[in-house]
């Protein structure tokens, strides 16, 4: 399990999935309301004038010397739900990056949402 005091390390350091491919750079971390442990990352992909922000889940993932190596497949993640570099991930959305990587998917007690940016 990564710790959530780490957020701030790796933020800028190279994605890769578990056979060393490069995927992007990481961007931001989101933690589980219901818990505040790291659940997701934002890792940025694409060419230069069309960036944009895949959702890939940290269950699993693990951190190098300059890397986060994540369990998911290059292209499962680049395939994965997205936004734009300076946009949000809107409530209505959040079940969308859930069931890409047949995740279940379930909003807190209160109805209240269930990942926040970090």
């Amino acid at each position: 399990m990564v710790e959530a005091s780490d957020i701030r390390e790796w933020r800028g350091h190279d994605v890769v999935d578990a056979q060393g491919h490069r995927i992007g750079v990481l961007e931001s971390v989101y933690v589980d309301t219901g818990t505040d442990l790291p659940s997701f990352a934002t890792v940025t992909v694409g060419l230069p004038t069309r960036r944009r922000l895949v959702f890939v889940p940290l269950l699993g993932a693990t951190v190098g010397p300059g890397y986060l190596k994540v369990a998911h497949d290059k292209n499962a993640v680049k395939k994965a739900p997205s936004i734009d570099t300076d946009g949000e991930l809107l409530a209505p959305d959040e079940p969308k990056v859930f069931a890409h990587y047949a995740l279940d998917y379930a909003p807190g007690a209160g109805g209240e949402r269930r990942l926040a940016r970090r």
